[in-house]
């Protein structure tokens, strides 16, 4: 395999993806719908899963007291001197905080509509749950998707069924299938969200979800995946959990703890290149690490610096020269 196959990337990139089809880079647009989760309003609990913030995994999205045209307008600017906006320039409408399909259809269909009605808007990407998408809502999604590209993000997690209990993530996994089965019905570009170095979780067993998830992208039916690390965020129950388990003057250690495991960077790291070893070349790769508000960042601190991870990691990956043949086999 060439490597400048994916663009100068060992692996199948969203960078690479959006040049082939679109002809250019997009730029992603974090908005706020103004939803809430049924995790969290009492629909399933109100607790809400141990590693969320309050911002509901949309600590930067824009604020939504403002009409969507607004936040994309905000939004815009807000990133306006890093990619040196001009007139040609295409973006992705990304509805990130909570759960972007848990509301009425006709409020659905107005705010979806108005993003995806801008002209500078490309694409539609929907964060949402597998158990938040009714058929009302699989019919609009299906209407919208015939005016532009809509891509529907599931957090997933894990497959590992006590991991799910432990997280509070609210649902079993066979109703993570029928969502996927019916989003591919209607055509919808599917995206799953996993998260890397969960508590009491062994390599092997996040190995295991990557290779479910592999198996989905051989049949179609899936087109990305987002691979998280795990963040311990102050406020959260996660975070509570981890206090309880280190004196407040030792949170710059990277070490493992009893209870929850906090992953240093070269593990880390290493971990990322095996999990894309298990995944099929024509997965699209929409993200390799993240970055949580640094406020109220607890561990583990080293992802802070977002560059320095992805810079490590792409140097490791053109370091490991058996590596990228072992994605292809």
């Amino acid at each position: 395999m060439n490597k400048n196959f994916w663009d100068g990337k060992r692996y199948h990139s969203l960078d690479y993806e959006l040049k082939k089809t679109f002809g250019k880079k997009l730029y992603k647009l974090s908005l706020n719908g103004g939803m809430s989760c049924p995790n969290r309003d009492g629909t399933i609990d109100s607790l809400g899963c141990i590693f969320c913030s309050q911002g509901g995994s949309g600590d930067f999205s824009a604020d939504s007291r403002l009409s969507i045209t607004d936040q994309i307008e905000e939004a815009k600017n807000l990133i306006k001197n890093k990619i040196k906006a001009n007139k040609d320039h295409k973006y992705i409408a990304y509805f990130q905080a909570y759960t972007n399909t848990h509301a009425p259809v006709s409020y659905l269909d107005d705010i979806f509509s108005e993003a995806i009605n801008h002209p500078d808007i490309a694409v539609l990407s929907i964060a949402t749950r597998p158990d938040c998408l009714e058929d009302d809502v699989l019919t609009l999604l299906k209407n919208l998707n015939s005016k532009k590209p809509i891509w529907i993000e599931l957090g997933l997690q894990t497959i590992h069924e006590d991991t799910a209990k432990f997280i509070r993530r609210g649902y079993n996994l066979s109703v993570f299938e029928e969502a996927v089965s019916k989003l591919y019905d209607i055509g919808i570009t599917v995206i799953v969200h996993t998260i890397l170095g969960l508590p009491k979780e062994s390599k092997n067993d996040m190995l295991k979800t990557m290779r479910y998830i592999g198996e989905l992208s051989h049949k179609g039916l899936i087109h990305g995946i987002k691979l998280q690390l795990l963040h311990v965020l102050e406020g959260t129950d996660l975070g509570s959990l981890y206090l309880k388990n280190i004196p407040k003057d030792s949170l710059q250690q990277t070490d493992p703890i009893d209870f929850i495991d906090i992953l240093s960077m070269e593990d880390y790291i290493d971990l990322v290149i095996t999990c894309l070893e298990c995944l099929p070349k024509e997965l699209v790769i929409h993200r390799l690490t993240g970055d949580g508000p640094k406020s109220i960042l607890l561990a583990p601190l080293w992802s802070g610096n977002k560059k320095l991870v992805l810079n490590t990691l792409h140097h490791t990956m053109k370091e490991v020269d058996s590596w990228q043949g072992k994605q292809y086999t």
